[in-house]
């Protein structure tokens, strides 16, 4: 499976978006809180799910429960003019109860029904780890060094192996703390 260009742009906005919010100045872990605070913005919020949908869509963040995760998978593969209705992926999301009012609100607007579309999406790559297709293109694009080069020409060459979940998730992390080995070395605090 491909990601479209479209969500693979999305995809670092949210993920910055999140990790802006996930701990404060002192290294403080305050996600929940600041979600809260954006939650009660979302009547100012809704003004910006056209132009920063990835901005907006963290008030969504850990609202959605996926049963049908193939769905989601197909769509991630469309673009922006080609995206299914809120209503066609109504059986492959569950809404949390605490969240429908952020819904309701959301979903009143001309382009909710869109907007959720886009946040479910994007919360639902936040959750599932990248598939060893979609790390290769991913290190491409952020290469340093030697030994990274020889690691995504490693997994060229393993293209039809299948690495299974654990695995996935231990180099999730291994990457994720190199990152913020990196940030230490730049002068900023460990994020925990």
């Amino acid at each position: 499976m491909s990601i479209s260009p479209y969500f693979q742009q999305l995809r670092s906005g949210y993920q910055a978006e999140l990790d802006d919010l996930t701990s404060d100045s002192e290294g403080k872990h305050v996600l929940r809180k600041r979600l809260a605070e954006k939650r009660k913005e979302i009547g100012f919020l809704v003004q910006m799910m056209e132009s920063s949908p990835e901005m907006v869509a963290v008030v969504l963040h850990q609202a959605f429960k996926f049963t049908k995760p193939a769905v989601m998978e197909h769509l991630l593969t469309l673009d922006s003019d080609d995206l299914l209705s809120w209503d066609a992926l109504q059986d492959a999301v569950q809404i949390a109860p605490a969240s429908q009012g952020v819904v309701d609100t959301i979903t009143a607007e001309p382009l909710g029904e869109w907007f959720m579309v886009v946040a479910s999406a994007l919360e639902y790559m936040h959750n599932r780890p990248a598939r060893a297709d979609e790390r290769v293109h991913s290190d491409d694009e952020d290469l340093d060094g030697e030994e990274d080069r020889d690691e995504v020409r490693e997994h060229r060459h393993d293209d039809n192996h299948t690495e299974d979940h654990d695995e996935e998730e231990q180099e999730a992390r291994a990457r994720e703390d190199a990152g913020n080995d990196w940030l230490v070395d730049q002068g900023f605090d460990r994020k925990d």
